[in-house]
């Protein structure tokens, strides 16, 4: 199987959303979730985690699968809704690509 992810590159959907009384910052393909009391402390955390994760991953020279997971549908489809839409709904801070380069630098795609 081909994987989209590898540990020396690849990219990751990002999605940072409002819902109750938080900000979550969500990594799709990783399926990592933070949260925020505000939309950048959110994506903050998530990078930090996002970071952590790709460590981790490279220490111990983990299979392309963990980097290339599906994602919860919910957060599938409201990554899909404003990405095909190009409008954002209100309660959705960011949604995007962030390129990841040998396994620990998240520039924007």
């Amino acid at each position: 199987m081909k994987y989209t992810n590898i540990l020396q590159k690849g990219a990751v959907r990002i999605l940072v959303f409002h819902e109750t009384d938080a900000w979550y910052a969500v990594a799709l393909e990783f399926n990592i979730v933070d949260a925020g009391d505000t939309p950048q402390e959110a994506m903050l955390l998530l990078f930090e985690a996002i970071r952590g994760y790709l460590e981790s991953a490279k220490k111990i020279k983990a299979r392309p699968a963990i980097l290339n997971q599906s994602a919860d549908p919910e957060y599938e489809k409201k990554w899909h809704e404003n990405i095909e839409t190009k409008k954002q709904s209100s309660s959705v801070f960011f949604a995007g690509t962030m390129n990841v380069m040998n396994g620990r630098t998240l520039i924007p795609a």
